[in-house]
């Protein structure tokens, strides 16, 4: 380590230079984890949030964006109900619609139907639950445009009326659209087209006759497996886990994929660049560490002292990098789908470590191949 120190110290205008630039790609770490984050929460947070284990779509359903593609009805729904180790069952109806708030503001909803009542139904900030056939419970980020209790939307081309009764407790969202809760019947009476302008009414929503939706939501009894093909074969569906299902959600699969072929490069990159700033490093010295190996350093102290180089570049610099990141990620603004959270940060930071120390070891083992018979040349 003392000569590790020392030569921080005596090329630190080098190291320093070095450093910055494993800083910035610290920063762009953070602010791609950040963005990913974002993204994720932006696409499937109104699906993130369901105590669901299982969505069940119906069988043949192409994938991309298969919520808006599959149609389930009761038969389905039973089938699953029958299965062993399900403690719960239900349909839940999904769909985009335009919508403007009575102040005159157009906004994008995404609709999810469920039973009033059922394990589907949101926790809640503010107001109160499902119930009446024209209430809503809406993201509570809709907050930021506009929407209060008590603000009706009316739904465009169609001129029904829905009600804000009630805030979800944090963000939900599907497809980057606000996720507005409705009851079932509701969502049937909007779907199969017998909608009128104005409010639903309950007369209205008994004489609907439409029992479809989109998916069968199961939720699993505690510690039970569920035989997810036998429930397929039953019910003629496709299960998927709720994590495998937020890819039919639309452009999740895309986004989440592309950002995570960006991160693989600026790993790889971080990796290539500690290596190529420490072999040239090793090259320059390789007459001081050819006298210390002379003098009868072994190699294991050399390698141990290049790493500790290494580890103290990395750290530090690594440190400051992911400060000045969250720094930025605070700053961003509301419109731009960014979330910091502790879990990928973490994950990207020791892996911006990690993988530089493995660049630095492949450029420090070039030590144990210097002579130290080259000590005694003509150079010293």
């Amino acid at each position: 380590m003392f000569l590790a120190l020392r030569e921080l110290i005596f090329a630190r205008g080098r190291f320093s230079l070095m450093g910055g630039v494993i800083a910035l790609i610290a920063v762009l770490m953070v602010m791609l984890s950040g963005l990913s984050s974002g993204l994720v929460n932006d696409g499937v947070s109104g699906l993130k949030s369901m105590p669901v284990t299982t969505i069940a779509f119906d069988q043949g359903t192409k994938t991309d964006n298969a919520f808006s593609r599959s149609v389930i009805d009761d038969q389905q729904l039973s089938a699953w109900r029958g299965v062993e180790g399900v403690a719960a069952a239900e349909k839940m109806g999904v769909g985009m619609a335009n919508a403007t708030t009575d102040s005159g503001k157009q906004i994008d909803l995404t609709l999810f139907g469920i039973e009033p009542g059922s394990f589907l139904e949101p926790s809640r900030s503010a107001g109160t639950g499902l119930g009446d056939p024209d209430g809503i419970v809406v993201s509570s980020t809709a907050k930021a445009e506009g929407i209060d209790l008590g603000t009706v939307v009316t739904l465009d081309r169609i001129g029904t009326k829905l009600r804000v009764v009630g805030f979800t407790d944090g963000q939900a969202t599907f497809g980057h659209v606000e996720v507005a809760y409705l009851p079932l019947k509701t969502w049937q009476l909007i779907t199969s087209g017998q909608a009128a302008a104005g409010a639903p009414s309950a007369e209205r929503l008994s004489a609907v006759s439409f029992d479809t939706a989109s998916v069968v939501a199961v939720q699993a009894k505690p510690g039970a497996k569920l035989d997810l093909a036998a429930g397929d074969t039953a019910a003629g569906t496709t299960s998927k886990s709720l994590s495998a299902a937020f890819n039919a959600s639309p452009g999740y699969e895309a986004e989440t994929m592309t950002l995570s072929m960006i991160q693989v490069f600026l790993y790889a990159i971080c990796a290539l660049v500690v290596g190529a700033f420490f072999t040239v490093w090793t090259i320059q010295r390789k007459h001081e560490i050819s006298v210390l190996r002379a003098i009868g350093a072994s190699t294991g102290y050399l390698l141990r002292d290049g790493l500790a180089q290494a580890a103290i570049l990395l750290v530090g610099f690594t440190a400051l990098g992911v400060a000045a990141g969250l720094g930025l990620g605070a700053a961003m603004p509301d419109a731009m789908p960014f979330a910091l959270e502790a879990a990928p940060i973490a994950i990207a930071t020791a892996l911006t470590i990690g993988l530089g120390l493995i660049g630095a070891t492949v450029a420090v083992v070039r030590i144990s191949r210097i002579d130290p018979l080259n000590a005694l040349g003509g150079q010293r």
